[in-house]
């Protein structure tokens, strides 16, 4: 028979209501933010947990840091989401189409 380990020996898991009490938002965000792929995080039983580490790489990735102007500069997003190209789509002139009255109306005299 196999023996389950005590629950002093695993490590916590962490909700996302506590998640976003420590970092004072919603309960939505979090999940959101989860569901999106921003944040790391563990979904056993179809519920989104988070591990003491899943909390300080959230921790790290919207961390802002100093530059040395004395501004500073936000992670708000990762990396990968920044860097986007722009892709610019030749403009092309719109012309308004002739109401259908008009159009029968033309067919009845070209008709005739």
């Amino acid at each position: 028979m196999t023996r389950i380990p005590e629950t002093e020996s695993l490590p916590p898991v962490y909700l996302p209501r506590d998640i976003a009490k420590a970092l004072h938002c919603s309960e939505w965000w979090v999940k959101e933010q989860a569901r999106r792929g921003r944040i790391p995080f563990c979904k056993p039983g179809g519920r989104y947990q988070f591990t003491a580490e899943h909390f300080a790489e959230i921790l790290r990735i919207f961390q802002s840091l100093p530059v040395d102007g004395g501004s500073t500069v936000t992670s708000a997003t990762p990396a990968r989401r920044r860097q986007t190209a722009q892709v610019v789509a030749p403009v092309t002139g719109l012309k308004a189409r002739t109401p259908r009255r008009a159009q029968r109306n033309q067919s009845r005299s070209s008709a005739a």
